[in-house]
């Protein structure tokens, strides 16, 4: 998934930690690299695993990564690649 921030003054560390902290039955978050996404703010590229049974990833990107108050900082998440099992 690739969740980018509005500017390039975000402070990465309590974006990753805004993206971490959003807490569901069925979600474990993975390793994380942060990237340069073009004029000079850079993207965080984070890995997932959800039970499908429990949750959905679009309830996680409408419900919380961009609603308050998480759209704070994040401006936009795009699943970029996606297997399932």
């Amino acid at each position: 998934m690739e969740v980018k921030p509005w500017d390039d003054e975000t402070d990465m560390r309590k974006f990753e930690a805004c993206v971490r902290a959003v807490e569901m039955q069925g979600l474990l978050w993975g390793a994380c690299i942060k990237a340069g996404s073009g004029y000079g703010i850079k993207k965080l590229t984070i890995m997932l695993t959800i039970v499908d049974d429990l949750m959905s990833p679009n309830n996680l990107i409408e419900d919380y990564l961009t609603c308050d108050p998480n759209n704070e900082y994040i401006q936009s998440v795009y699943i970029v690649a996606f297997n399932k099992i």
